[in-house]
């Protein structure tokens, strides 16, 4: 297949979160993040027609809803089902959203203006993927005691109906010499930055008309901020500096690739629409 015309690729988006925000929203074509920053003082109200992720990173939670109440640790995350939950955070921190189909939250997105026209290369959500116990019920995972798979030690994955996340974790400067660029042929990913600096090394391949080439970019970004990455581009992330360095990367649909590796810690609970389960 040919190299895809410069024109036929979208601009990354790289989208600073300013500090302080009660609650800021940064959209993909598939999907919404919603970045977060309350007390415990001001419940949130989380209402979707598909399941939703909610993730803890500083203080832990209590979730109502449909007639549960859960408490989501700190470094937690909760896959909620559709419909109204009312999260009330138990201490101030930091938390986020993502969905697929929301109600209800803050607009519009920072970066709206990017998808005032669809980008034919994203593949739609589809169809959710169903549950294989009881629909209504809330899942929650203390991220410190889920097991990275033995064969991607540096992430941990979840996924929703409709969604799938990486939380990649680690100490220090990553190893430059073992960096993944790679690329998308037709899904957006989301890279959130949640503590610490990295660079976003970004290339588009080049065409056989040079006058399209475009220059190799390289991008310092501080915490937190979240880049959307089209199609085709190739990426890779690298956390620089000392001290703790937390990405949580987000995609719609849900990541069939990682399920069939083993690597995705719940997908047990969902059966794969394009399977007739």
């Amino acid at each position: 297949m040919p190299n895809p015309t410069m024109d036929a690729i979208r601009e990354p988006d790289i989208v600073m979160l300013p500090a302080g925000a009660e609650r800021r929203s940064v959209r993909g074509q598939n999907f919404t993040i919603d970045w977060i920053e309350a007390s415990p003082l001001a419940p949130l109200e989380i209402a979707s027609d598909e399941e939703t992720m909610l993730i803890l990173f500083d203080t832990s939670a209590q979730v109502i809803g449909d007639g549960q109440t859960v408490t989501v640790p700190r470094r937690g995350l909760a896959v909620l089902p559709p419909g109204v939950h009312a999260a009330r955070l138990e201490g101030s921190g930091r938390a986020c959203v993502l969905s697929t189909s929301r109600r209800s939250g803050p607009a519009p997105a920072i970066n709206a203006a990017s998808y005032a026209l669809a980008n034919p290369r994203v593949a739609p959500v589809g169809p959710a993927w169903k549950r294989t116990g009881d629909p209504r019920k809330l899942q929650v995972f203390d991220i410190d005691k889920v097991k990275a798979p033995p064969d991607n030690p540096r992430l941990k994955m979840f996924q929703s109906a409709t969604m799938s996340i990486n939380w990649v974790d680690y100490q220090g400067p990553r190893d430059r010499t073992a960096l993944s660029p790679h690329s998308h042929a037709n899904f957006e990913q989301a890279s959130l930055a949640v503590a610490g600096e990295f660079v976003h090394h970004l290339r588009v391949n080049w065409g056989r008309n040079a006058e399209e080439w475009r220059d190799d970019q390289h991008v310092q970004v501080g915490s937190p901020s979240v880049l959307v990455i089209p199609p085709e581009v190739i990426h890779t992330t690298e956390g620089v500096g000392p001290g703790h360095h937390l990405l949580i990367d987000v995609f719609a649909p849900v990541r069939r690739d990682f399920v069939a590796k083993g690597w995705v810690a719940n997908a047990s609970e969902y059966l794969d629409p394009s399977k007739g389960q």
